[in-house]
């Protein structure tokens, strides 16, 4: 997969709302999560709420995130609806042309790419401190102050391989 400090390869696709998103566009608000996934996945199925969280958190702030599906429409919306996702999921080509650019072997996958168009964080599967070092970026973006991301209380492994 494409490590930081390369640059983030542009794109445009349809979401499973059939809307069409455009990376060039949503740099010019701010930041950007990437988080790549197979509905079929279960370390996705571990991880989305967590990228969900980080929405709730931080989604009106100027920053994006979206899901790169690597399924249909019709199974990528099953799957926001059974995990409660409610940001935007795009929907890759049968071809997987964006994975493809983006050198993507194992999923979940996620890049945090900023407004420069520079991959400033890439990981393979599930990372409790990169999500808490996501959050910490976004609270900056969003000009909050940073809070705890993981309750003391919620047992999470620090890894999951993807």
């Amino acid at each position: 997969m494409l490590s930081a400090r390369k640059s983030a390869p542009l794109f445009t696709l349809e979401g499973s709302d059939g809307k069409r998103y455009s990376l060039a566009e949503a740099l010019n608000k701010g930041p950007v999560l990437l988080a790549f996934f197979k509905v079929s996945c279960p370390v996705c199925q571990f991880t989305f709420p967590y990228v969900e969280r980080l929405f709730e958190r931080y989604g009106a702030a100027p920053l994006t995130i979206w899901g790169i599906s690597q399924d249909d429409a019709q199974d990528t919306n099953d799957f926001r609806r059974e995990y409660e996702i409610t940001f935007p999921a795009l929907i890759d080509t049968d071809r997987y042309d964006v994975s493809n650019d983006y050198r993507i072997t194992n999923v979940p996958t996620l890049f945090l790419i900023s407004p420069s168009g520079t991959i400033a964080l890439s990981e393979t599967g599930f990372s409790k401190p990169d999500l808490e070092k996501i959050a910490a970026e976004f609270a900056a973006v969003s000009k909050t102050p940073p809070s705890v991301f993981f309750a003391p209380s919620e047992i999470v492994p620090n890894h999951k391989p993807g």
